[in-house]
């Protein structure tokens, strides 16, 4: 499996959920309150966003590539560790599984308890889609920016998000409610490995350490750390069991 595959189903993924977060949150606000406003927050959102990337990707070519390997790495590691844990933690029942039926439910009720609303603006849901889809839409941009640049495919990584992005959207569109089928735990589950796998690939690389087997040295990483997961959660399912 080459670096292109790999990265390409890391930013898919990760952004997915990303874009999963998001889509709940400006559909229960649209259905609430009306799409004009929703909308009208999500585009200048999106403008926001595309500044962002504007701004942060030319940046990043100017730093040596080794360089921008093991800080990128290190990010990776720090991210995919992080969604790793809490995967962890939720598979072996130390906390609640992530749940889009409940956060739709309670933007629902935050959106009909607020004030306004029969205008043709109503800043609550211009306020609160642009929130969401800044706040989700940050990482989204750092997934792509980062992990592009440190592979020199910043393209290939903006496909990856774009496509995945598209898909959660038309998933909502057609099925006008929230996401909750997406497996979403899994998928965080599988992005949390492959990031810290990419990010350990990466800071080693950066180092100047020549990974036996070249690329398919990501495979290994995987695989090992699929593995360790596995153990780490049967051990806490075990440790949690009456």
């Amino acid at each position: 499996m080459s670096h292109d595959v790999v990265l390409f189903l890391a930013v898919f993924a990760a952004c997915a959920v990303e874009g999963v977060e998001a889509v709940t949150i400006v559909l229960a606000v649209g259905v609430t309150r009306g799409w004009r406003s929703a909308w009208l927050g999500t585009g200048a959102a999106l403008v926001v966003l595309a500044a962002v990337v504007g701004a942060l990707g030319p940046a990043l070519t100017a730093v040596p590539i080794d360089t921008l390997r093991i800080v990128v790495g290190g990010l990776g590691l720090a991210f995919g560790l992080q969604w790793l844990r809490k995967a962890i933690l939720r598979a072996g029942g130390v906390k609640a599984l992530h749940d889009e039926d409940a956060i739709y439910a309670r933007e629902l009720a935050a959106a009909r308890a607020a004030d306004g609303g029969a205008s043709a603006f109503d800043p609550y849901a211009f306020t609160i889609s642009f929130k969401a889809v800044v706040l989700e839409g940050l990482e989204v941009a750092f997934i792509v920016v980062t992990l592009g640049s440190s592979q020199g495919s910043v393209p290939l990584a903006a496909v990856a998000a774009v496509v995945a992005i598209l898909l959660v959207v038309l998933a909502a569109a057609l099925a006008h409610a929230p996401l909750s089928r997406v497996p979403e735990n899994t998928i965080k589950f599988a992005v949390g490995i492959l990031l810290t796998a990419l990010g350990t690939f990466w800071v080693a690389e950066g180092s100047g350490m020549d990974w036996p087997g070249g690329d398919a040295a990501i495979l290994a990483l995987v695989a090992v750390y699929a593995a360790f997961s596995a153990v780490l959660v049967r051990s806490t399912r075990a440790a949690v069991a009456p």
